[in-house]
């Protein structure tokens, strides 16, 4: 356990961190999950409606450092790849 004034300071700190975090990354999660279900439903217009909103949420997350820069960029060419698929068809 910390014993010092300010590594007792720093637990304090990082559990506050530790709850945002969380509901910022359910709150990406969450955001991926419904645009890939439209993307499953074969819905190319509720997922193009979706994108602005997700591809948002994405860079906020990697700014905020939730998830590391190639990882938005991952997920989001791949969202883009599997719409234009879809809308292709």
């Amino acid at each position: 356990m910390a014993n010092t004034v300010s590594s007792l300071k720093r637990v304090r700190q990082e559990a506050r961190r530790e709850v945002v975090n969380r509901a910022r990354k359910s709150r990406l999660r969450h955001q991926v999950r419904a645009m890939r279900r439209a993307l499953e439903q074969k819905d190319a217009q509720g997922a193009t409606a979706l994108v602005p909103e997700t591809f948002s949420m994405i860079d906020r997350s990697a700014k905020w450092g939730i998830i590391k820069k190639n990882t938005a960029a991952r997920y989001k060419s791949r969202l883009t790849a599997r719409l234009k698929k879809l809308a292709a068809a």
